[in-house]
Parts: structure tokens; C-alpha cells; sequence
């Protein structure tokens, strides 16, 4: 079964995100921010990232940079999720490794298709 960690601040959305995640065939992991997640991958790379940008102690992007200078830290397809909406937060995240970026709020509809364009779950 693939692996998805989501790492958000916000207990609700991981909630939520998970149960997305779940339902789509994933085994699932939660961390509330960067520092976490990290500490995470240093054990499990996941084959999946759901990723918010504000949290503390370590942001998304910082987790994101890091991640991407790990061994196997190219393997997660990263998906940013946040309320970040400008064209420079996009851009930095690409820049930076995401394979994808969504808005909140999201739904299993929006979490599908960007799971199926990155070519972590196949279209039905």
C-alpha cells in the first residue's frame, strides 16, 4: 500500500486530508509542521506529501527544501495545500520541488485529479 504523510498545523484539515488520502488507497501519517515531517522522513520516506505553507517551527517550503536534499527525498510526489494563492508563493514551491500546489479548501474531487496528474493513483 503507498504511504501518504500530511503535515498541516491545523488538526481538522489533517483530518480530513487523511481520510481523502485513505479512501483513495493510502496508508496515512500526520504531522502538525515541518520539523516533524522531516523527522518523519528521516525514518519513512512516503510516496506522498499533502503539504500546508504557514505552520511553525518549520514551514512547508523549508520542510519542502530540505526534504528534496535528503536520500530518496525526489521519491514523495509533494503536493503544497494551502490558502498561498499569489503567483510568487507558486512559483517558489515549484522552484523548490512540489509537484503540485491546491488551495484550501479542497475536497476528494480536487485531491483525486492532482493525485492522478502526478501519476500517484490511476483515473478510474
Amino acid at each position: 500500500m503507498k504511504s501518504c504523510l500530511i503535515v498541516d498545523d491545523s488538526r481538522v484539515v489533517r483530518k480530513v486530508a487523511s481520510r481523502i488520502a485513505h479512501d483513495l488507497g493510502f496508508e496515512c501519517h500526520e504531522a502538525e509542521d515541518g520539523q516533524k515531517a522531516y523527522e518523519f522522513c528521516q525514518t519513512t520516506i512516503p510516496d506522498a506529501i499533502i503539504l500546508d505553507w504557514n505552520m511553525p517551527i518549520m514551514s512547508g517550503i523549508e520542510f519542502l527544501e530540505k526534504l528534496r536534499q535528503m536520500e530518496d527525498g525526489n521519491h514523495p510526489k509533494v503536493v503544497f495545500c494551502t490558502t498561498e494563492n499569489d503567483i510568487g508563493h507558486i512559483q517558489r514551491a515549484m522552484h523548490a520541488g512540489a509537484n503540485e500546489y491546491i488551495m484550501k479548501p479542497f475536497d476528494s474531487e480536487i485531491i483525486a485529479s492532482k493525485f492522478i496528474q502526478i501519476g500517484l493513483i490511476e483515473q478510474k
